[in-house]
Order: structure tokens, then sequence, then C-alpha cells
């Protein structure tokens, strides 16, 4: 058949076009968008028979013809960069197969810009999917981990200096709220993306008296994309994802920095198995951390890739155009590839590391984190302002640093030294309250409220996370079985009309 697709050009595509657009995008795109573009247009032709817009025989004819390019895949499709896209060769296809007369009415009522819009739709909410899921179970093995290392005291640090004590399962609990909310910006963008541009043509609609629900609950859509124009012209859904998953990529390139500096020689509080590390050419000895290394660059990756994308948008045209369309989207699925790529990885990560308890409890006791609860003790006991508490407590390990001696070292004599020197009283603390009050484990325990890094709250907090966490996963199932279930339905029908 010649290759063609309008007779308004007179000339045929130049070499240069179908080498360096065409030729490339359809060797990227169409085995990628082949089953959603069968699904499109058996839903299309289901609807065209339904409003009577095509005849009996057409529409046994488009049936079959569909239904047998379905089951031959799109290994059987010639592609021709001549036909510019996927779709003219998939209409090219079926033409080959059933003839003109039949095959030709496909296209009645439609534009590639709502077929196309469709189909990144539908390619997005699998993203969307996918990456919710992945992000379920690393937050999953985050409150495992939070679970089983709540009693595993540890330095938490500011500025990454020794702050106070937490525990290895509290750290986890909190990067599994924020898993969580990453999950919901996720959740959030579903309900603008999985919506029917579809009738809306070219950007204007068409005359004919089409059933644009019908089609839209065939493919599994919840809801149309009511104004034409902006069904075509627009792709903010794909940015709202974007984001979504750069600010997914920002979180675990935080938790892989962390992981980055305790696994350091300087610090080897976290451990990891052999397994998910490195090793080097020339040095025998290193153990490199390969895998944390490639998640903080990849979100460097991915922040590049949501401003290419909305580079590409900025000032396009409020309508279809390839520079804010379809350029705009290419980001958006990398960045989804790169994205489950890495939530594997994390999830890995997260479900390997290992805490290596005796050294965290030895660093915090030995670092003054627990300085601050020395200062509430004199607060509570002493009635002390809290800024006179500081600075007493101030004096107090500088004499302790200057002697050479640990915060378990601090004893009352040197907290009355230190407020004399300070107020021009002694406190006459007694010697085991600021003992307890220098100990990491208690210092825990007594941080109580809610959030907090008790070992109880924390054990609290994990099982609502968990209540939390089973009922979005229950919400995944849901619309993939409601997906499903569209889905097999419309092959119901398809057969039907074929037969």
């Amino acid at each position: 058949m010649e290759s063609k697709v309008s007779r308004r050009l007179t000339e045929k595509v130049a070499e240069e076009v179908c080498e360096h657009i065409y030729a490339p995008r359809l060797a990227r795109d169409f085995r990628t968008v082949f089953d959603h573009m069968s699904d499109l247009n058996q839903a299309h032709v289901l609807m065209l028979a339904r409003c009577g817009l095509i005849s009996p025989q057409a529409a046994k004819a488009l049936a079959g013809g569909l239904l047998r390019m379905e089951e031959e895949g799109p290994e059987v499709v010639e592609l021709d960069p001549q036909r510019e896209d996927a779709y003219f060769n998939f209409e090219a296809h079926l033409i080959k197969l059933i003839g003109t007369e039949a095959g030709g009415r496909m296209h009645i009522a439609r534009s590639r810009n709502d077929l196309t819009a469709a189909i990144d739709r539908l390619r997005a909410r699998d993203l969307l999917l996918d990456a919710s899921q992945a992000l379920l179970s690393v937050e999953e093995h985050a409150l495992d981990g939070a679970f089983r290392f709540r009693d595993v005291v540890m330095p938490g640090y500011t500025h990454l200096q020794p702050a106070q004590p937490i525990t290895y399962g509290f750290y986890l609990a909190g990067v599994a709220q924020s898993l969580e909310r990453d999950h919901g910006r996720l959740a959030d963008a579903w309900a603008r993306t999985n919506i029917s541009p579809l009738g809306a043509g070219a950007l204007a609609g068409t005359t004919f008296a089409i059933d644009r629900e019908a089609v839209a609950r065939s493919l599994g859509f919840e809801g149309l994309v009511e104004n034409a124009l902006d069904a075509v012209a627009t792709r903010d859904f794909g940015l709202e994802i974007l984001s979504a998953l750069t600010q997914i990529a920002l979180g675990w390139s935080r938790v892989a920095q962390d992981y980055h500096v305790m696994v350091s020689h300087e610090f080897q509080t976290i451990e990891f198995p052999d397994r998910v590390t490195g090793t080097s050419s020339i040095m025998p000895q290193k153990k490199n951390p390969v895998v944390l290394e490639h998640l903080k660059g990849k979100a460097g990756h991915l922040l590049g890739l949501y401003v290419a994308s909305a580079t590409a948008v900025k000032a396009t045209h409020f309508t279809n155009t390839i520079d804010g369309n379809r350029e705009g989207m290419r980001g958006v699925w990398e960045a989804g590839e790169e994205t489950l790529r890495c939530l594997s990885l994390f999830d890995l990560i997260i479900a390997t590391a290992r805490p290596n308890a005796a050294l965290m409890k030895r660093r915090v006791t030995e670092d003054f984190a627990s300085a601050t609860d020395l200062a509430d003790l004199m607060v509570r006991e002493a009635d002390l302002s809290f800024r006179e508490a500081h600075h007493v407590v101030g004096g107090v390990v500088r004499a302790a640093m200057d002697t050479g001696l640990a915060a378990d070292g601090i004893t009352s004599a040197m907290v009355d030294a230190a407020a004399q020197e300070q107020l021009g009283r002694p406190l006459g603390l007694p010697a085991d309250h600021v003992r307890e009050s220098l100990d990491p484990a208690a210092s825990v325990a007594a941080r109580l409220v809610p959030g907090g890094p008790a070992p109880d709250r924390v054990a609290e907090a994990v099982e609502a996370a968990q209540a939390r966490l089973e009922n979005r996963r229950g919400i995944l199932a849901r619309k993939r079985s409601d997906l499903k279930d569209a889905r097999e339905a419309l092959k119901r029908a398809m057969r039907e009309l074929a037969a």
C-alpha cells in the first residue's frame, strides 16, 4: 500500500525528518502503546456501532480486524516512518487486513489529538498504579524495621552533629511517614488523570452524535475532560505525576545520604550485606555503597527531567502541540521507568540495612546528646528558666570536654560548679537524678508525647500506619480490579461484534 497519509502534501516526507523524528519515535513508542491503542480503537468502534454511525457489516469487519491485530501483536506491523506515527501505521495495517471500505471508517468522529491524549492518560494511570504499589512495599519494610528496632537507641542528628537520643526504629517510622505522603500525592493525581479526552476530536469536538461517556466507561475512565480544547491541549496531569515522582526521589536521596554517612568507616553505625555493595578494582579492602550513590544520582536525574518537561510546555500555545504534548511527556515516561527501578533498590536498602546497636549506644552515651535532658531536669527540680538551665549545661559540657570526660562521666558536683559560675549558687541535684537524665535510653523512654521516640509510642504509630497502609493497598487493588473488569467487558463486546 502507498505510504502517503495525506493528499494535501505533494512531497514525500524528507528523509531527515523520517530519520530524526518519526523513525526514532516509532521505534521507541509503537510497542509500548500498542495495547493501549488497540483498546482505544476497540472502544471507539464499539461506540460507533452502538450509535449507528457505522453499518453492522463495517463494525463486524473492524472488530474482527482489531481482534486479529491484538492477537498477532505489534511485531507483525510493518513500521514505515513515512506514515509518521504509531496511529497511521496501526491504521495502515488494519486496512491491509480488512480493506479501506471498513478499515477507513475507524477514524470517524475522532482525531489523533484526542487519541494521543487518551493514550497518555492510560499510560499515566498505569504508572500511578505501579509506582503506588512500589511505594507501599518500601513503606511496609520501613514500618517493619521501625517496630523491630524501636528499642535500638542511637544519636539523632541536626546539622550532622549529635542532637538528642532517638532510636533507629523511630528514624524508620519517620521515613515511612514521608513515604505515606508520597503515596498520597500519587493518589491525588489519579482523579485528574483517569478521565477521558476521547470525543474531543482535533480540538472542537465533532458533529457526529457520539457517546463520549460510553467510550470512557469501556476504558475504565471515571469521567470526562469536559472541554474539548482543554482535553487535547493539556498534559498537566503528566507534570503533576512527574512532580510527585521527583518528590519521591528527593526523599529517597535524603535517606540514602544518611545511610551514606552511617556506613562510612568513621561512623560504622549501619551495615549492609555484601550483596548490595561493590568493591574496587585496585583497593582490595573496599566495600562501596554503590546503591546509595546510584539513588542519590538518580534523584538529580529526575529533577532534571521535571525541569526539562516543564520547560518544554512553557509558553506553548493552549492547543495540541508537539513541543507541549509529546516532548512535555517524554520526561514523564523516563522518570516513571527510573522511579520504578529506584524504588526497587530503595526497598532493598531499607529491608537490608542493619544497625550496629552496640556502637550506636556507645556513641549516644558519649556524645552529650542527652544534654537537653539535663537542662530539663534543672527546670523541673531546681526551678530554673530553660535559658538559665541551657547556660549551666553548656558550662557543664565545656568542662567535661576540657577534662576528656564523656557525657556519662558528668557528676552532680560538676553541675554545681557550673551553676555556681553561671548563677552564683549550686543546684544540689541528686547524683542519681543527674545520672538518669544523661542516660540515652531513659531519655527516649520518657518522650511519650504523640509522635515521640518512646518505644511504646513508636509501636502505636507503626500499628496505626500499617492499618492505613492496608487500606491504601485495598484501594489500589480495587482500582486494578475495576480496570480489569472494564477491559474484560470491552473484549467480550468486541468478540460479540466480530461474531
